[in-house]
């Protein structure tokens, strides 16, 4: 007996299946979409997720008006700082790409996981929207404790850099004087 992982995985091929073969035998604009958001820790502590939701007509034909919908970001764990989390276009031709992204600041600790953003669009030959789903993201650990980043100490640089090049220079120096010269070819002939 198959276990239920086997089972939805069937499933799911299933059904892509049947999806692709819908759509080999139609000309109609076929949108897939992915959603990717990153977190960017401010020196004051705070912590900002930046989001980006791309959207890809990977169909034979043009899509009508394409409205995106991101509504998984709570008000009350997030603020909205740049951008909007929905974004309408007026079409998405055959092979493009459209790309919507904003900012969030995180309010409150703790792991969140994302829902797919909503894609919905209109087929030339129906006038019903149609809906696409993006991939969901990663569960992102907002505000974890983490430990301090190594990072290359600048002021090191500029406090003894001007030595170490000094001093390397002169070694170089040095270097080049006292070790002989190695050309063999062409130069004067021994005499016996």
């Amino acid at each position: 007996m198959a276990d239920p992982i086997s089972k939805s995985l069937i499933a799911f091929l299933l059904i892509a299946s049947l999806l692709l073969f819908s759509h080999a035998s139609s000309d109609v604009p076929f949108i897939v979409a992915h959603k990717k958001a990153s977190l960017n820790r401010l020196k004051t502590g705070a912590e900002r997720v930046s989001v980006t939701i791309d959207i890809y007509n990977q169909g034979t034909s043009t899509a009508y008006d394409v409205s995106l919908s991101d509504e998984s970001w709570p008000t009350d764990l997030f603020s909205i700082i740049s951008g909007t989390t929905s974004k309408t276009w007026e079409k998405l031709d055959a092979g493009g790409v459209l790309s919507h992204t904003f900012e969030l600041e995180a309010k409150s600790k703790g792991v969140f996981s994302g829902e797919p953003a909503v894609i919905k669009f209109r087929v030339p030959t129906n006038a019903v929207l149609q809906v696409a789903l993006s991939t969901p993201i990663l569960p992102l650990d907002v505000l974890a404790d983490r430990p301090p980043e190594k990072k290359f100490e600048w002021r090191l640089l500029a406090k003894y850099g001007s030595l170490i090049s000094v001093i390397s220079i002169i070694v170089m120096f040095v270097y080049l004087v006292a070790t002989p010269s190695k050309s063999g070819k062409g130069g004067k002939k021994k005499r016996n």
